[in-house]
């Protein structure tokens, strides 16, 4: 977890239970469909318009092979050169015509996909914000990156390129078929039937194709995923020497990935050839079938051939259609992992009643992980207003899965966690960032300025407040000294922090989102015994009077808490003053006997004051 108040540290965990499997949703193909109208209606006149343009470029386009035709009969007909000369500019006439409308279609078409692909990306931000942190935890970060890049990306492509020329052909193609039946009825069925092997094998594709895609994008997120696993935990590959595990699983991914695409490849080399054989049969068709008609004189030479060019015409609509298509149900399975989103589980609404107090109350907690046993086993505590509380116990206890109740990550397998009586997980973001905030010893430096790092927290922060908060964690000493002091650039491209900057920008984070309880789990873990003190020190003042959680592994801290609560095996054993436990001879008796008579006595804490 980040230490922030607006990454996940204020996230809950309402809405549907995750898949079991922890992989985030991919939406059916209603979902998409409703989606897909949506986004349409969203920008409806500039569609009509695009329908519009499309309409005119097509119709203007269907002159040139009439006018061929009208030329062949007026020729038979004895007509002069004045004739066929009027006929040709009109055939020049229309196809300037037809290229301005459509270059204007394809414009007003790219902008309402620019248009709609901005509303996709920001519905896709949203939503993700509004995961639970549980949830991208279990998703891991390489399906969320993907869904984030490539199948964003492939649906920007479609919207960009693919849905205009797939409307524009589309358009062209209808109003083609329908010039043949207007030059003659029994022409147009023969066409029709000469097209029929296209739907044949274009019906075979699509029964296929999305399943395909969908199984080729869910390989391409798994080896992001374990490429993102690898290059982030590489020092703890290289410590256990787990280099050969990994390479395993990643040429496992590959493998799985490549199979995958293959199999997508074998269905296009399956669709491909089939279409562009069905592509001359019409016309064959419509040759022999004119050849008939014209001899018993139903029809004249002027007919079969106009009928001829616009099968002719056709192929070209047709290409685009099924290549359109191909690629349509490539983008046709990102659009569903992106719309997929809109399934997962939410964080709390708007609607949950506001807390009557800050009072925080566990009764009856029982939470196993998925892939574990039971981490915690009946946890009863009542968290005063305006308490510092110490929870301590050895390793594995469940101090941490605490801390992560508390802060609404995760939602208990049983029982409540409630702040004024309301559950913790049924808050909404803003709301909860304002009740609890979780800090732990991970930390995110964003890209962007001191002060951008600073504002996530709080958007309408002055400099002088973003100065104050720097100053409560001990931090405007080095952002002082940087070159350009909070309009310095953090991260790649800019100065790098180390790990104790990183932690104290997320602490003053914390003083900026101003919460009324305060989770600490080794907060200050990154930090030197003298700036962890100075911090602690500092951030006591600052959230005076507010409740602070700590998740005690200096016991020092323990020792200057209000009360201190002992976790061992999943359950609270001890719960009172440090004097009375260490009076009592219990467990934290012996925990700080042991710490405190070891080498850690110097961190004891000097007579007057009080760590957080």
């Amino acid at each position: 977890m980040t230490a922030t108040a607006a990454d996940a540290t204020a996230s809950g965990t309402g809405g549907p239970t995750p898949d079991p499997s922890g992989r985030l949703p991919i939406a059916d193909a209603r979902a998409v469909r409703r989606a897909t109208v949506r986004l349409v209606r969203a920008d409806g006149r500039a569609f009509l318009a695009v329908l519009a343009l499309n309409g005119a470029a097509a119709a203007t386009g269907l002159a040139g092979p009439w006018l061929v035709g009208r030329i062949i009969d007026e020729v038979r007909g004895g007509a002069g050169v004045g004739v066929v000369d009027r006929l040709a500019a009109a055939i020049l006439l229309c196809a300037v015509a037809q290229l301005l409308l459509a270059r204007w279609a394809r414009y007003v078409g790219h902008r309402f996909g620019e248009r709609t692909l901005a509303r996709v990306r920001e519905e896709f931000v949203d939503r993700t914000l509004s995961l639970p942190a549980s949830v991208v935890e279990r998703a891991g970060t390489g399906d969320l990156t993907a869904r984030g890049t490539a199948d964003v990306d492939a649906v920007g492509k479609t919207l960009r390129d693919v849905g205009p020329e797939l409307l524009i052909s589309s358009v062209q193609a209808l109003f083609l078929i329908g010039a043949v039946f207007a030059l003659d009825p029994l022409l147009g069925v023969c066409a029709l039937v000469g097209l029929s092997g296209i739907g044949v094998v274009l019906r075979w594709y699509l029964r296929r194709a999305r399943t395909g895609y969908l199984a080729e994008g869910a390989a391409g997120s798994e080896v992001a995923e374990i490429v993102a696993a690898t290059a982030s935990g590489a020092r703890t590959v290289e410590a256990l020497r787990l280099e050969r595990r990994r390479i395993t699983a990643s040429h496992d991914a590959l493998e799985e990935s490549r199979r995958r695409r293959f199999h997508t490849l074998f269905l296009r080399t399956v669709f491909f050839p089939g279409v562009e054989v069905s592509y001359f049969v019409p016309q064959v068709l419509v040759l022999l079938l004119g050849g008939v008609l014209l001899a018993r004189g139903s029809v004249t030479l002027g007919v079969v051939v106009s009928a001829a060019l616009y099968l002719q015409q056709l192929s070209g609509p047709l290409d685009e259609i099924l290549m359109r298509v191909e690629l349509l149900q490539s983008s046709g399975a990102s659009f569903a992992r992106v719309e997929g989103l809109a399934g997962a589980p939410r964080t709390g609404s708007a609607d949950t009643p506001e807390p009557v107090d800050d009072r925080i109350d566990v009764r009856g907690v029982r939470y196993a992980y998925e892939r574990g046993g039971e981490v915690l086993r009946g946890v009863d505590l009542t968290v005063r207003p305006g308490e510092r509380l110490a929870v301590v116990g050895p390793s594995g206890a469940g101090k941490t899965t605490l801390s992560r109740l508390l802060a609404g990550i995760d939602a208990p397998t049983a029982g409540t966690v409630t702040v004024g009586g309301v559950p913790v997980v049924d808050l909404g973001p803003e709301r909860l960032r304002r009740q609890v905030v979780l800090v732990t010893q991970e930390h995110h430096v964003f890209l962007g300025t001191v002060r951008d790092n600073l504002l996530i927290a709080e958007p309408a922060a002055t400099d002088e407040e973003l100065w104050a908060a720097l100053a409560a964690v001990g931090a405007d000493g080095w952002v002082r000294d940087l070159p350009d002091g909070l309009g310095t650039r953090l991260g790649e491209g800019g100065r790098r922090t180390d790990g104790s900057q990183a932690q104290q920008l997320a602490l003053a984070r914390v003083v900026l989102a101003d919460p009324h309880t305060l989770i600490l789990d080794e907060a200050t873990a990154l930090l030197d015994p003298t700036t962890a003190r100075h911090t602690e020190r500092a951030l006591a003042a600052v959230l005076h009077g507010r409740t602070v959680i700590a998740i005690a592994h200096r016991l020092h801290t323990a020792h200057d808490a209000d009360r201190v609560a002992v976790m061992e095996d999943g359950r609270l054993t001890e719960l009172g003053t440090h004097e009375d436990l260490v009076a009592a001879e219990g467990a934290y008796a012996a925990l700080w006997r042991r710490w405190h008579g070891g080498e850690r006595t110097e961190c004891a804490t000097p007579p007057g004051e009080r760590s957080v």
